[in-house]
């Protein structure tokens, strides 16, 4: 993945245009917005159309790793190499304003260019999905079963590997013009994130299995965060 100082100033595709002071260009930041979100938007054209999927992905080094069914046309073609983009964005505020010109929101976002290949070994695939599931869920995959061999055969997992990419983040209060500052209108930040609710098991779970300690640590982390 290229870094600022490797890379021309101008003309590259990941470079921020407008609000560069919002631009961050360093793994430590890409990484950490990479990691905090679960799903990504995956843009490429076919013959000249344009999609963008929704898709799960796994953060794997300067690499996301993607998965599909091996009858979907788009995967196949995504898993070919042609040239591809995923975006990811985290919303942690919304930014009231007193004028609806400077209404906005608080958000981390990533871009990334690339091409991804298809894994071809079960080895890896095996140790893709495993990685798959503890993104949802941190220690998951230990406490479910792995994928057996017709389910391998079933699932392409793709290697997006990341050539460039931007980070973006607005992180600040209100900008309202000096001049609404006095206006009798209520401005401020209204917080943003995640919450987990109360686990419902499934109605074939007994009665004698717990709560796995990956919830219980997820639930954990959320009531810390409150």
């Amino acid at each position: 993945m290229n870094l600022p100082e490797s890379v021309p100033a101008r003309g590259r595709r990941h470079r921020v245009q407008r609000t560069k002071e919002r631009a961050r260009y360093d793994r430590e930041n890409i990484h950490a917005i990479l990691d905090a979100a679960l799903i990504a938007h995956v843009g490429f054209c076919v013959d000249g159309q344009p999609f963008v999927i929704p898709m799960l992905y796994a953060r794997d080094g300067d690499a996301l790793l993607l998965h599909g069914s091996i009858a979907s046309r788009l995967v196949n073609t995504l898993g070919s190499g042609v040239a591809a983009c995923a975006s990811v964005t985290l919303i942690d505020g919304l930014v009231l304003a007193r004028s609806h010109f400077h209404h906005s929101v608080n958000y981390r976002s990533v871009v990334a260019f690339g091409t991804a290949k298809l894994v071809g070994s079960d080895d890896e695939k095996r140790a893709a999905l495993a990685r798959f599931v503890d993104a949802i869920i941190p220690g998951r995959a230990a406490e479910s079963r792995p994928p057996d061999r017709n389910e391998l055969a079933a699932t392409h997992v793709l290697r997006f590997e990341i050539e460039d990419a931007s980070a973006k983040v607005r992180d600040g209060g209100v900008k309202d013009d000096p001049g609404d500052v006095t206006l009798p209108h209520w401005a401020g930040i209204v917080p943003q994130g995640v919450h987990y609710g109360a686990p419902v098991p499934d109605a074939s779970v007994g009665g004698d299995i717990a709560l796995p300690p990956s919830v219980r640590r997820l639930l954990a982390i959320g009531e810390a965060r409150t």
